[in-house]
């Protein structure tokens, strides 16, 4: 089957070279000429574990292309699928400017059979406006449908092609079976296939982003709250997450989320709330616990230096969202490099692969380290922000040998404190028992 995906931004790259490695004929358009030459060079623009790989190997057999033209790639494909992005808009709402721009450009080329499948994440009846747009442009019916990712940064490979689920909103049961057609390379394990109405998929896609939010939000809040009780959240932790009901999954205490959904989907089911004369609390706290969440960190600090971080060298470890990815959209480790920086403290940074994003936006405002050891150089502490693996195993005589002062303030937990205590280490983590260093209320 010939499958075009128009956008080759995270979801738009990965669904595409998936879909090419299991056998299809796929095309990638988007209108980013750089983008596209870069990508037939070779060059991926975005750093995800295995995917060079798999462009590498699909593109050298030719059932992977790059293309910015339109012509070219939509009238000969069986099913289209739109992958721009839908970033938050001033108002909290999903910005839908490109999708539209697509709908228009692509309605006069799209075959007779033609289905398209939206891949973004859209408000609750864009489906069903996109194929009433598409009936105004065509003069017939064409056939949409919806598609909703579910991967994960880091780990987008193995999520598509071994997926908990797939999910499809349809308005016709024929549709549904294309689908499962293209899909059924990655539904061997006896993984469903869920097939549902267009707003039941929309829906989908935020309410399960929603809900991981909110356990996130969750944990953290009660992480707080065990800090001025004395209770140790691991502890807490280990205590619920043995409830089946509950679980362990999104229940590590940390300064907050952050990437390119969770923030923005939060947001966007708020204003879809707004929107139907309803009021979502819940997630409107979920979204304000975790702003708060991200100023943890640098509070802690702030006290430690008695309200004084003039002149201080403070080392961040970390600056992607989450490991095992460049994206640092919403990442707390920006939020305390400007508190760090507001106060006026020296800041060194690591990352194994996000440094140059950063340095995008923060230019030389920071000092970019090659080795976090290096960040570590002459440190008055150290900040971790991001849970890479490499930051897990320190050796913490040679740090406290580069370390003006070895004091380790971890936005993640990664450390034992009662090992680092007999090791002579200053520590302090999130909701840990004994923690003096509580977090901030407002």
């Amino acid at each position: 089957m010939k499958i075009t995906v128009i956008g080759t931004g995270y979801v738009g790259l990965v669904t595409g070279t998936c879909l090419a490695d299991s056998g299809q004929d796929v095309t990638c358009l988007d209108i980013d000429e750089g983008k596209i030459e870069r990508l037939n060079a070779g060059e991926i623009p975005i750093y995800e574990p295995g995917l060079t790989e798999l462009v590498t190997r699909n593109h050298a057999a030719k059932r992977l292309t790059f293309t910015t033209d339109y012509a070219a790639s939509i009238p000969s494909a069986r099913c289209v699928f739109i992958a721009v992005g839908t970033p938050q808009g001033d108002d909290g709402s999903a910005n839908l400017s490109g999708l539209w721009a697509v709908v228009e450009t692509i309605a006069p080329l799209l075959a007779e059979n033609a289905i398209v499948v939206i891949k973004s994440t859209v408000p609750v009846g864009t489906n069903r406006k996109t194929a009433a747009r598409l009936a105004e442009l065509t003069g017939r019916n064409v056939d949409v449908a919806s598609n909703p990712e579910f991967l994960k940064e880091g780990a987008a490979i193995d999520d598509f092609t071994k997926p908990d689920r797939i999910v499809v909103g349809v308005d016709r049961p024929e549709v549904a079976e294309v689908l499962k057609n293209i899909h059924k390379p990655f539904l061997r394990n006896e993984h469903p296939f869920l097939a549902m109405g267009w707003e039941s998929a929309e829906m989908t896609k935020y309410v399960a982003n929603c809900m991981l939010a909110t356990k996130i939000s969750f944990i953290n809040e009660m992480a707080n709250l065990c800090e001025h009780v004395g209770a140790d959240v691991n502890e807490v932790r280990r205590g619920i997450g043995h409830d089946a009901r509950i679980g362990f999954k999104f229940l590590f205490p940390g300064v907050g989320y952050g990437g390119s959904c969770f923030p923005k989907d939060v947001r966007a089911l708020i204003r879809v709330a707004d929107d139907n004369d309803m009021t979502c609390r819940m997630l409107a706290a979920v979204d304000e616990v975790n702003d708060v969440q991200k100023h943890v960190l640098g509070e802690k600090l702030y006290r430690y230096f008695d309200g004084d971080l003039s002149g201080k060298t403070i080392a961040v470890w970390g600056l992607a969202f989450k490991p095992r990815t460049d994206d640092i959209r919403e990442a707390p480790a920006l939020v305390l490099i400007d508190r760090l920086l507001s106060e006026g403290a020296s800041v060194r940074v690591h990352d194994p692969v996000a440094m140059k994003n950063v340095k995008a936006v923060l230019g030389d405002k920071v000092a970019f380290c090659e080795h976090h050891y290096d960040a570590a150089e002459g440190a008055d502490a150290v900040a971790i922000c991001t849970e890479w693996n490499e930051y897990r195993m320190p050796d913490w005589e040679f740090l406290r040998h580069k370390m003006k002062n070895c004091a380790i303030f971890d936005g993640r937990n990664l450390f034992d404190p009662a090992a680092m205590r007999d090791l002579g280490i200053w520590y302090t983590g999130i909701g840990l028992a004994g923690d003096d260093m509580a977090t901030p209320t407002t």
